[in-house]
């Protein structure tokens, strides 16, 4: 009898403290909209248009978890957070997940109270010069003044590099991304340090971007993941799932374009399970099973929504490098829909 009531209230305390974290999903849905925390802008990632219309990746994202949730991508709402302000918006409830170039560190992961599974870029920080300083390595980098970004990575990693190769530096700070590029073009520093992806970016913003080069140093590593809060798992796996959808679509090789024919053709059970046929997948996450279609509707799988704000259809034309899928050498890997 003991045994019994013992694990009548061990079942109990469970869903008692299921119950307690399981509140984002609730909230939003009672809110009617996403509330995602963004950069201030970086092109292919997050930078909005001349109409004012965010677009990039990061964006993409957004529009498909509340494609997941919704069933309407357009219900969200975007909340343009510097890199010093997007953790302490977060845990205030001003947004529900960070959808930006945040780098995942221990800290972060354990002190500042966010929860990170997935990488939806791996990156790792470089320099830029002008060119007509004639610097080809990072390593004669040594008594320059460098423009960075406040409350970033960059800022510790800069320190680490140059205090290990006895390197002195002046760090020129800045709290936005846009301003520290802006003051490097402009004159007032020797060279800028961001995330390798975004030096690229940057340079597209150069009135001459060939004048500019970055140096072939890669310092540090900068997984880049999507972060929620500490305490709620079921907030935690539909973020972390819906990246998984996105990386599962592309080895399966379903599209944008054939996602609706592999949905009511298909006889591959991995198929039929992401796509909702096969299984109650979207029940435990608390949605329908339609969830990671509606996401591949919205946006395609993980490649095409690469390619076409970081890859070969972008400006960017950045390589898919460790990005590319596991089968093809690369990095990103998700684990079974089962």
């Amino acid at each position: 009898m003991k045994f019994v009531l013992k694990a009548v209230f061990a079942a109990t305390a469970i869903v008692l403290a299921s119950g307690a974290q399981a509140q984002t999903l609730k909230t939003v849905k009672a809110r009617g909209v996403l509330s995602c925390g963004i950069g201030t802008g970086l092109a292919g990632f997050g930078l909005a248009d001349a109409g004012g219309t965010w677009r990039g990746v990061n964006i993409e994202f957004c529009h498909s978890i509340a494609a997941a949730i919704f069933g309407d991508p357009a219900k969200v709402k975007f909340v343009s957070l510097s890199s010093k302000d997007r953790f302490t918006a977060l845990q205030a409830g001003e947004s529900d997940l960070v959808s930006a170039t945040t780098t995942w560190t221990m800290s972060r992961d354990v002190q500042v109270g966010l929860n990170f599974r997935t990488v939806f870029y791996y990156d790792g920080q470089g320099f830029m010069v002008k060119k007509s300083t004639g610097i080809k390595s990072a390593k004669e980098l040594s008594g320059a003044s460098i423009c960075i970004q406040q409350g970033t990575t960059t800022e510790l990693n800069t320190a680490d590099y140059f205090r290990k190769n006895n390197m002195k530096f002046e760090p020129v700070t800045f709290a936005t991304n846009n301003e520290a590029t802006e003051a490097y073009e402009a004159g007032r520093c020797d060279a800028f340090t961001t995330d390798q992806s975004g030096l690229y970016s940057e340079r597209l913003r150069f009135k001459d971007p060939s004048e500019h080069v970055v140096l072939p140093e890669t310092i540090s590593k900068e997984p880049l993941g999507y972060a929620v809060r500490h305490g709620d798992d079921q907030w935690f796996d539909i973020v972390s799932w819906a990246q998984y959808a996105l990386v599962t679509a592309e080895e399966l090789g379903v599209t944008q374009a054939n996602i609706d024919e592999m949905r009511e053709k298909s006889d591959n059970p991995d198929i039929r399970r992401l796509l909702g046929k096969e299984g109650a997948f979207g029940q435990s996450l608390g949605l329908d099973n339609d969830w990671a279609y509606r996401i591949i509707k919205t946006a395609g799988n993980y490649g095409e929504i690469f390619e076409r704000n970081l890859g070969q259809q972008s400006p960017l034309k950045i390589a898919r490098g460790q990005n590319a899928l596991w089968t093809n050498g690369g990095l990103q890997y998700a684990p079974p829909i089962r």
